[in-house]
């Protein structure tokens, strides 16, 4: 089995999902990478996670009142999932649109707009960017429940452009005027109250009578428009199309510069860009289109370790590595937690920028609590994850050389792909302890030990951030 194989699929799952285990990828080369990236393309194929097994462990997911519950049940579908692309390009499009807990505080509408990601995803753009505009949790976080015939609110027109679409200069303030004008009357019922009842949900409602169906002039087109029409003009913009295919490449290829840089900096392969672009027109954005293409790339195939884990990439990936949280268990909640401690709060981004990528992940605090996450985890020999680890270095059939010991670990954590100067500090620690033998009980539980140790420090290393 060629390992350069094994490292190409590695590559596919972090970015198309959160990782895999060793037997996971021996199981998706035996596919062959382009029937991998179509299985991830079509989720609906895969058997969905078993709630009603979560819910069993875990009745607080009953009902909708508790958002760190909640939080640690997408955390549980990254880790479980059999269609990871359907979890990530949900994550990937709370980014992109979003939206925060903090200001409306009704946790059933931060649900339903991730479970639509989900659901919708891998869709076109323009059914996305509908559902978006109907979507409570937005038109609340955007104050489009304010946007009245009357008294037009411009603050969900301003970012449906800005933010969510085009981009900063591919646009007018009249643009902006108008977006808003049409959107009048796109609006939400009101919840029942918290208290006594609880969280309940609350639905799209158009009011026809606080609409403005007077003339307006969009991006250059004229017409009696309502919402519908500007995202219908929207998406055929190649503005829009260039958008969404940057922040495509940011997310699963390689970091940018942050979106609010992209005016006055252009992107650093230009000619992916031309090609996912060419996708979207193509396909009328049609995104299992445009993933296609990104995934079978050559820019992307080539563009290894060429990303900054996310919190939720991190902590996910750590897990399935391990293998613990394959079935309910104690400490849900706090799964959930970890990316936040690490600067990503799911449900919960800072502002409607969403997070800032890259390098930006990182910071003194940041780095600390993503380093002790990772050692923590890895270095218990008793989960499932190290124990298959340790068994495969047993099944080497002799002794193993500090050098192989090095090879596999780092090959088994990932790959990961270690430069020269982490291979030596990794190599006089297993040099320090000669041999791995695994021949008595002895030996192997001392073997096990300094693997579980192996596994630490490489999860302390730099290259272990990167994705």
């Amino acid at each position: 089995m060629p390992q350069d194989n094994i490292a190409l699929i590695a590559h596919l799952m972090r970015r198309a999902g959160f990782g895999a285990t060793r037997g996971e990828l021996e199981r998706l080369d035996a596919k062959g990478y382009e029937a991998v990236v179509e299985q991830l393309l079509h989720p609906e194929d895969a058997p969905d996670v078993d709630e009603d097994v979560l819910k069993r462990y875990y009745p607080e997911l009953t009902y909708p009142d508790s958002l760190p519950i909640w939080v640690g049940r997408w955390m549980y579908r990254m880790i479980n999932s059999q269609s990871p692309l359907e979890e990530k390009i949900a994550l990937f499009w709370h980014h992109v649109f979003a939206t925060a807990w903090y200001k409306g505080e009704h946790t059933p509408s931060n649900i339903r707009q991730i479970d639509m990601f989900r659901e919708l995803g891998l869709s076109n753009v323009r059914t996305i960017l509908l559902e978006l505009a109907r979507d409570p949790s937005m038109n609340y976080w955007l104050d489009n429940c304010e946007n009245h015939s009357s008294q037009p609110n411009e603050n969900w027109g301003r970012e449906l452009l800005e933010l969510f679409s085009m981009g900063v200069g591919n646009y007018t303030e009249d643009d902006i005027k108008n977006a808003a004008r049409a959107f009048t009357g796109w609006t939400f019922t009101q919840p029942i109250p918290l208290y006594p009842y609880g969280h309940h949900q609350t639905e799209f409602v158009y009011l026809e009578e606080d609409h403005d169906d007077s003339e307006k002039t969009f991006l250059g087109e004229v017409g009696n428009f309502n919402g519908e029409d500007i995202i219908d003009i929207i998406v055929k913009q190649p503005a829009a199309a260039r958008f969404i295919s940057r922040h495509l490449y940011n997310f699963f290829v390689a970091d940018e510069p942050q979106v609010s840089a992209w005016e006055l900096e252009p992107p650093q392969d230009p000619a992916a860009i031309d090609a996912l672009v060419d996708a979207y027109f193509e396909s009328d954005g049609d995104m299992r289109v445009i993933l296609r293409t990104l995934f079978n790339s050559d820019f992307f195939k080539r563009a290894r370790s060429a990303k900054v884990k996310s919190p939720a990439e991190l902590v996910a990936g750590t897990i399935k590595l391990v293998g613990t949280h394959q079935f309910p268990e104690l400490g849900l909640t706090q799964v959930g937690a970890a990316p936040g401690l690490m600067g990503q709060e799911l449900m919960n981004p800072p502002t409607v920028e969403g997070w800032h990528t890259g390098k930006e992940w990182i910071d003194g605090g940041t780095l600390n609590q993503r380093v002790n996450f990772a050692v923590n985890q890895v270095g218990d020999a008793s989960k499932p994850g190290v124990r298959d680890i340790i068994d495969r270095l047993a099944a080497e059939g002799g002794p193993v050389s500090p050098e192989r010991f090095v090879e596999r670990c780092l090959d088994l954590a990932g790959p990961v792909d270690a430069g020269e100067e982490t291979r030596a500090g990794l190599l006089n620690f297993a040099n320090n302890g000669g041999d791995l033998r695994f021949d008595t009980g002895e030996e192997r539980e001392r073997s096990a030990a300094r693997v579980g140790r192996m596994l630490q420090l490489i999860a302390a290393t730099r290259e272990f951030q990167f994705a």
